[in-house]
């Protein structure tokens, strides 16, 4: 318990000689076990869509918002659809990293954006575990980083890490951030906050990771008698950190404002497509609609499914877990629990909330190896069958 408690509120950046190759060498395995278990979910995609008729290249980059951001990468902002109930959906609603990164890969390699889009998201998928990785291994050793990087692989909704969707760039770049603050790395953890922050609108959880834990460093370091200077010299690039991590999030919302000619532009185009936050109002309608009706069987397992997500969450912060990952992890919860919109999307808003697996990857780490990754293949069995049946049906948005 000594080491969460010192890994609670970070200390100076670690200077015990461990680069980014001896980080490689310890993740190996476990990016060996996730790639398996992504490659299990592909192969189970393909051969079910091709007794189904259709291509899984074409589910994995060419449908939903795949489109929207094929669409950004190519012609730029300015799109926008009119539905017949007067409902405006703007591309301005999608943040531009990943279709930044769709043009520049497309445009130096001989691939089209739709699967320059869905390489970033690979090659981020495996960043993105690598980073959990060390996460886990940090906090609890080396079995719980590999468990944590492979549940993440074995969501559910997994295969949407296999898509042209910003899930993959956006976990790993936020799961980078907060492993940056956990080490005391503050720069790192800003700059790498404010890319998050051009990725996904849910970027403002790596931001508050950031903030809060620089505010409790700071205010630590003042209860114990130092002062502002004293402190910051303690924690250098704690200053930085703390100005670069807004930087992405704000500059695009107020880019949105200024082109809609509002200062909640961005929150006007999100209400055109039907999103926004509402406290959960619409959220927990739905499910008592599903619980009053004919379809309560679903509403039963819906609200078991918010209340497990709950109960990890308060179990990871009675456990000690980290103020960067409790942060993080609750206002990605928050968020997602308390948007509007299409309720199908919440599993995968919530995909990037990784400390919700924590738990569950201590708990296998204590038990024997054989038990634990017989525990973790059949969870990959079903998250491939899920993921190709749920593909080839409704699947995203």
């Amino acid at each position: 318990m000594s080491d969460l408690a010192s890994a609670a509120v970070p200390g100076r950046a670690l200077s015990d000689g461990t680069g980014a190759r001896a980080a490689l060498r310890r993740a190996a395995p476990a990016l060996a076990v996730y790639a398996a278990i992504r490659l299990l979910g592909l192969t189970v995609l393909a051969a079910w869509s091709a007794a189904d008729g259709k291509s899984w290249h074409t589910l994995l980059t060419a449908r939903w918002d795949s489109l929207w951001y094929t669409r950004v990468a190519e012609q730029g902002y300015g799109y926008a659809v009119q539905l017949p109930s007067g409902d405006i959906h703007s591309n301005l609603a999608f943040f531009p990293l990943l279709p930044w990164l769709e043009r520049g890969l497309s445009a130096a390699l001989p691939v089209s954006p739709a699967d320059a889009g869905m390489a970033v998201a690979w090659l981020s998928s495996l960043a993105a575990a690598g980073a959990l990785y060390l996460t886990g291994e940090r906090l609890h050793g080396p079995r719980a980083g590999a468990l944590l990087a492979a549940l993440w692989a074995a969501l559910p909704v997994g295969i949407v890490q296999s898509m042209a969707y910003s899930e993959s760039l956006f976990t790993a770049l936020a799961a980078c951030g907060v492993y940056a603050v956990l080490t005391g790395r503050w720069v790192w953890a800003g700059v790498l906050s404010s890319l998050a922050g051009l990725t996904r609108p849910v970027g403002a959880a790596v931001v508050a990771a950031v903030w809060i834990t620089a505010a409790v460093t700071l205010w630590r370091e003042r209860t114990d008698g130092a002062g502002l200077r004293v402190a910051l010299r303690r924690h250098p690039g704690l200053l930085s950190g703390v100005l670069l991590a807004p930087l992405g999030w704000c500059g695009f919302f107020l880019w949105v404002g200024a082109r809609q000619g509002s200062f909640t532009g961005y929150l006007d185009v999100q209400g055109g497509w039907g999103n926004g936050f509402d406290g959960g109002l619409a959220f927990g309608t739905f499910i008592w609609q599903q619980l009053s009706g004919p379809a309560l069987p679903a509403g039963l397992a819906l609200l078991a499914g918010v209340g497990l997500v709950l109960w990890l969450y308060g179990h990871g912060v009675r456990r000690g877990q980290p103020l960067p990952l409790v942060v993080y992890g609750g206002v990605v919860l928050l968020l997602a629990l308390t948007a509007k919109g299409y309720f199908g999307s919440k599993p995968r808003l919530m995909m990037p909330a990784y400390p919700l697996l924590l738990p569950v990857a201590t708990a296998l780490a204590r038990c024997r190896p054989v038990r634990a990754w017989w525990v973790v293949g059949l969870v990959a069995a079903g998250s491939a069958i899920y993921g190709a049946f749920w593909l080839n049906g409704s699947g995203p948005p």
